[in-house]
């Protein structure tokens, strides 16, 4: 277990959506290893709210620029002789095989989780509280019951043309989250503020605490700065006020 906290604040709307189809697949990840119907329905949820994600936006396409800047900025290296060429050309091969999947015109993220009628009527159901009870959708809690290993067959199944979409939007971000130089710094009164250089643009901003703080931050950018606000909460019953204390935090600000 870490000793620390990182809170992430994204700063524009690309990283955004790229942050939250993470966010899904890893929920995803860690409830479909567990041989158990009720993470099994946690699984579905996650997979239903990253379909209804996906189809908000040509996500292969915001996925291709995003690559695409990077292979332009990776290749501009070339000519540095602190570079290993052997691995940056892995990288950029890397880069070429998630393209070359993502430029295909045939290729279209969650249309077999979208064409699945189990789905399709479990999906029907979700927006009502409580609407996938066993008996609103009966054969849900046939499938649910099914042994372990047909489970996750089908949810194998289900996310077979999405993991070119997980595995790029985790190649990207890591390189994004790679790109600080971490620094230490100081909250005056819980309150931090700095300017943000535009070449190279500000993608993410990433705060690092310790796991044991009493403090929390709230992170708002825009294109030429961001603030922090430091808060506690001691009760959840009260509401989150700044604090009046000097407080000391690592910033990674990435740009790429």
């Amino acid at each position: 277990m870490t000793d620390y906290l990182i809170y992430e604040q994204p700063l524009n709307e690309r990283i955004r959506t790229f942050l939250r189809i993470e966010h899904l697949f890893s929920m995803i990840n860690h409830y479909s290893e567990i041989p158990d119907a009720w993470d099994a329905r946690l699984t579905i949820s996650s997979l239903l709210e990253l379909s209804d994600l996906l189809g908000r936006s040509d996500i292969k396409v915001e996925v291709a620029k995003e690559l695409e800047r990077h292979a332009s900025i990776l290749i501009a290296l070339n000519n540095n002789p602190g570079v290993d060429a052997g691995r940056l050309q892995k990288v950029l091969d890397n880069i070429e095989e998630y393209l070359s999947t993502l430029r295909n015109n045939a290729y279209q993220p969650g249309t077999i989780l979208r064409s699945d009628e189990l789905i399709t009527s479990i999906k029907q159901r979700s927006s009502m509280p409580g609407g996938t009870c066993n008996f609103d959708l009966p054969n849900y809690h046939h499938w649910l019951h099914k042994p372990q290993e047909i489970r996750e067959q089908h949810m194998r199944e289900w996310q077979k043309d999405l993991l070119v979409i997980r595995d790029s939007i985790s190649f990207a971000l890591n390189m994004i989250r790679n790109s600080a130089n971490p620094s230490k710094e100081i909250a005056t009164r819980g309150f931090y503020q700095k300017p943000i250089d535009s070449n190279p643009a500000g993608q993410l901003i990433r705060i690092k605490l310790p796991s044991d703080s009493k403090y929390f931050p709230e992170i708002s950018g825009g294109k030429h700065r961001f603030s922090v606000r430091f808060m506690e909460q001691t009760l959840t019953t009260n509401r989150a006020v700044q604090s009046e204390e000097k407080i000391e935090f690592e910033l990674h600000l990435c740009a790429l």
